[in-house]
């Protein structure tokens, strides 16, 4: 039985009367990693909130619909920008309230073996005001990792942490989601051509997909055509922002 579904976007979406990105056809295709790049404002995250249906104040002219026409809801993970931790549960409780709050019983061994991946094990009992930015944010991704949900949906996930850890997250993050439907929103061409078996840009004229290097992900930092996407991302990024 398959694990992924694909989905497919049309449509536009404005906030208080105020267009915030025209029509577009997007379709996130099933068990791969997409990428979204854009400037700031342009609507990234806000396609995460109608895909997640967070989206109350966004007025959607459009359709959201799964390959398989089956509904969306309960198959989507999320992540979010902020960690949302809840600061009186201890790091392993926060890595666990998807499977608590469902009433299923917590999978300790998966949340611990996760929490190691992730350089976490020694701040397990820890509670999140005692961690910085780049550890909470980790812990967040550990959350959302633990759903083991179909689609899952990353707003920027690896923005807090520093070059040798993002690059070790990257890595853990394709390992654990490997055959999932991942629509990762990022600012980072780099991030972007390491990850992207589909890469789509968001600018005010609207969405484009750009062509992806070759290999399988995650592809070394040092590989020429990933070097070459990087640099032909970030010339197309600073044209649409300027």
């Amino acid at each position: 039985m398959s694990t992924s579904v694909g989905i497919h976007i049309k449509g536009s979406a404005s906030i208080a009367g105020k267009q915030l990105f025209e029509p577009l056809n997007m379709h996130i295709k099933a068990g791969q990693w997409s990428c979204l790049l854009g400037p700031s404002g342009v609507g990234k995250s806000t396609l995460l909130y109608l895909l997640s249906d967070l989206a109350s104040h966004v007025n959607f002219d459009g359709t959201i619909v799964a390959d398989d026409g089956l509904p969306l809801a309960g198959r989507i993970s999320y992540m979010a920008q902020t960690d949302l931790l809840m600061p009186w549960l201890s790091i392993l409780d926060n890595t666990l309230i998807g499977q608590r709050l469902r009433g299923d019983k917590p999978d300790i061994d998966k949340a611990e073996k996760l929490l190691a991946g992730l350089g976490l094990s020694e701040h397990s009992k820890h509670h999140p005001s005692q961690l910085s930015g780049g550890q909470r944010q980790r812990v967040a991704l550990a959350r959302t990792l633990m759903e083991e949900k179909e689609i899952v949906l990353l707003d920027e996930p690896f923005s807090a942490l520093d070059a040798r850890t993002r690059a070790d997250m990257q890595e853990l993050s394709a390992q654990w989601l490997e055959g999932k439907t991942v629509l990762h929103v990022t600012h980072d061409p780099a991030e972007a051509a390491r990850l992207g078996e589909q890469i789509f840009l968001l600018s005010e004229s609207g969405l484009r997909q750009m062509e992806v290097p070759t290999g399988a992900i995650v592809r070394p930092v040092d590989d020429p055509d990933t070097l070459a996407c990087q640099g032909q991302l970030l010339k197309i990024l600073r044209e649409v922002d300027s």
